[in-house]
């Protein structure tokens, strides 16, 4: 497979960082497997996020495949990167074209990255998680990762403008203990563990940010943030598809 994108993309995403003064705190990167395949969970909370969960992976040197929505890959900008990254594209009319090819990732030795949330957070806390990366990780047999992202939204989040230049953000990427599922195995089992451990990391990262102010948009309201409840959130994701006619 030819890796003509994704390394220059890589070496420009971490040069703009640098550039920045980012304040990026990884742990946990020596859990991405230096080589075969594995399913890299992460949190959603930023447009910005497969960029900061694949940089978890720079440790071990592995480019993560990440599954993303059909829409970006059609588009004129994005969608030559995305294709030249080989990303996975995500068509929700036929989703089992997309699973197929994240298998074949997967059995092939690839890692495949994954925000089971599906959509942005707007809480900032985890939503319900869609149980594909369980069963692709049963399937071919590979290790579950699960991990937490923060800080990113104050970057570039749903309903808030971009603010992707700004200086000296803290970044935190939590890197959780792998898990195994096999077939065969209880797969609701699997995914109650999968939410602990996402929900547990996500909290852990927002607990020990060096910024936890109160009253500010992109703090969670059980930290005192000004971020939508769980229940509003999931709100307004319904009214948005309601609109968008979905």
């Amino acid at each position: 497979m030819s890796e003509t994108v994704y390394p220059p993309v890589i070496w420009t995403a971490v040069s703009l960082f640098k550039l920045l003064g980012l304040k990026i705190r990884v742990e946990g990167a020596e859990r991405v497997p230096e080589r075969g395949g594995a399913v890299l969970v992460s949190n959603h909370i930023s447009y910005l996020d497969f960029i900061f969960a694949g940089y978890a992976a720079r440790r071990s040197r592995r480019l993560v495949r990440f599954m993303a929505k059909k829409e970006v890959f059609d588009h004129r900008i994005s969608g030559p990167l995305m294709r030249g990254m080989h990303h996975i594209p995500v068509d929700r009319k036929s989703g089992a074209g997309s699973y197929a090819a994240a298998l074949r990732a997967l059995k092939g030795g690839e890692v495949v990255g994954i925000f089971a949330e599906a959509t942005i957070s707007r809480s900032f806390t985890i939503k319900e998680l869609k149980n594909g990366a369980v069963r692709m990780a049963a399937a071919a047999d590979v290790p579950l990762i699960p991990m937490a992202l923060w800080g990113t939204q104050r970057l570039w989040t749903k309903g808030r403008p971009r603010r992707i230049f700004q200086r000296k953000v803290p970044i935190t990427i939590l890197v959780g203990e792998p898990i195994y599922p096999k077939r065969g195995d209880d797969m609701a089992a699997h995914m109650e563990e999968l939410r602990v451990r996402m929900v547990e990391l996500l909290d852990r990262a927002q607990r020990t940010y060096p910024e936890i102010p109160k009253g500010v948009w992109w703090q969670p309201a059980h930290l005192g943030g000004t971020a939508p409840t769980p229940e509003e959130a999931a709100a307004m994701d319904a009214e948005a598809a309601d609109g968008a006619g979905i």
